[in-house]
């Protein structure tokens, strides 16, 4: 990842975090890793077990692995995939240093925006009480924020899905750093992760027990901002 992304918390990161009574900074217990990932399977979000850092390298035996602890570690992991319980303790207790990956385009997707943009969004609805609704959502210490909303599933139609192979895979972020749609095919680090580097990781900013929501209104909300930082403004929607 790039080295130009700012990873400081702004005030109302750090009040969300007050909220949800996890202080700014702040990693969950070692302890309670298996718990916290059960609390995303009981949400319906399925998981997968993943690559962990080892140092700024990866534990895959790859050599020069482009994404270090940030990918699956089978290549079947659509099928994979899942919620059950007991396979999840199995998976935790087998590998107590492994990161998970939650599959999207199954149950949820994830709208995967810089930080900066994550948290401009979330100030503008706290200040005009706009009725945009915000599920889940996680912060990752490489300067993005992960918006987790329902997923648009599989249309009848297929010319209304478009997925995009540039934008929706989790190794794009560099070519393609603004907003990102992960649906079907792609997947996300899902916390507790930790990230290659000291102290570095992805955490929730709000966990899995809020319900997901629509993704269309919080997209246009995103793109807005987007469009804004980017010194190109659309319409405000009213805000």
């Amino acid at each position: 990842m790039g080295a130009a992304h700012d990873r400081r918390p702004g005030r109302l990161t750090q009040w969300w975090r007050r909220a949800i009574g996890q202080p700014p900074g702040s990693e969950p217990p070692a302890e309670d890793r298996t718990a916290l990932l059960l609390a995303v399977a009981q949400a319906g979000l399925p998981l997968a077990p993943a690559a962990h850092p080892v140092g700024h390298r990866c534990s895959c035996a790859r050599v020069g692995c482009p994404t270090p602890g940030r990918h699956p570690v089978s290549f079947a992991w659509q099928t994979q995939s899942t919620h059950d319980r007991a396979q999840i303790e199995r998976w935790a207790t087998a590998e107590p240093e492994a990161n998970f990956i939650t599959a999207t385009g199954m149950v949820h997707d994830v709208l995967d925006v810089p930080y900066g943009t994550g948290e401009r969004v979330l100030a503008r609805l706290a200040e005009s009480g706009h009725g945009t609704e915000v599920g889940p959502v996680a912060v990752s210490d490489d300067g993005r924020m992960l918006f987790f909303t329902a997923t648009r599933g599989t249309p009848e139609d297929e010319d209304e899905y478009w997925p995009c192979e540039l934008d929706s895979h989790p190794e794009s972020v560099d070519e393609h750093p603004g907003l990102r749609w992960h649906c079907r095919g792609s997947y996300v680090l899902v916390p507790p992760a930790r990230l290659p580097g000291e102290g570095l990781g992805v955490t929730w900013l709000r966990g899995p027990e809020h319900p997901l929501v629509d993704p269309l209104p919080l997209l246009a909300a995103l793109t807005d901002a987007e469009a804004v930082a980017a010194g190109t403004p659309g319409e405000e929607q009213g805000w």
